[in-house]
């Protein structure tokens, strides 16, 4: 069972890898005007998802009225530990039916090097197929739960593989299939020859059961 689940979310990684090297080369930056501080900016700590998928969906509101989330990951920025489902920084790919289109944003809580800054930036324009079984769009309102309070379920089901991995900390992802009739969060561990991967609905806080 695991293998399929591991198949299955390196297959929406994949995707979303793809699109972020998408959303890098074709980026543009939300920011004001004014000059930055002549001092650099101490790193905030990490945030749950909640709070930066509703920064990037703004602008994304404004790219397509009909707009809807396909896709949330976590994602790694130096200086900055991830930890309790809180990440430094999150990506979201956005889909529009009528454009028939999908496009990445990104949201950090500090920047990092030339191509990462501080708060959302918008990637390219992708043709977008539509849905399928293995990835389908959601409501925004379905996203109830946030990714910290999942974490905390999360961990449970985990329990008896982080006594033998402790300090490890999960991918986390979010997503719909058609398996599950509401959005879910991935939490997964290590690989799919020894890891973990626990499933929480999104709209409930439950646990959900992979098939």
């Amino acid at each position: 069972m695991y293998n399929r689940v591991f198949r299955s979310i390196n297959a929406l990684a994949v995707c979303l890898t793809l699109a972020a090297c998408w959303s890098c080369r074709n980026s543009t930056k939300v920011e004001s005007k004014a000059p930055p501080p002549a001092k650099a900016e101490e790193p905030s700590g990490p945030v749950a998802a909640r709070s930066a998928f509703f920064e990037m969906y703004k602008p994304a509101r404004q790219w397509a009225k009909d707009v809807m989330p396909l896709m949330v990951t976590s994602g790694e920025l130096p200086g900055i530990k991830n930890e309790g489902g809180k990440a430094g920084q999150w990506t979201s790919i956005f889909v529009s039916a009528s454009k028939r289109q999908a496009r990445t944003f990104s949201y950090a809580v500090a920047d990092s090097g030339s191509e990462i800054r501080k708060g959302v930036s918008i990637g390219g324009v992708q043709d977008w197929g539509g849905p399928n079984r293995k990835s389908k769009p959601f409501s925004s309102g379905e996203l109830t739960v946030d990714s910290d309070a999942a974490y905390a379920t999360a961990i449970k089901q985990a329990e008896l593989w982080l006594k033998k991995h402790p300090g490890k900390q999960p991918k986390i992802y979010l997503a719909s299939e058609a398996r599950f009739t509401e959005p879910a969060w991935y939490f997964m561990w290590g690989d799919k020859k020894s890891g973990y991967v626990a499933f929480v609905s999104a709209a409930t806080g439950q646990p959900l059961t992979g098939k």
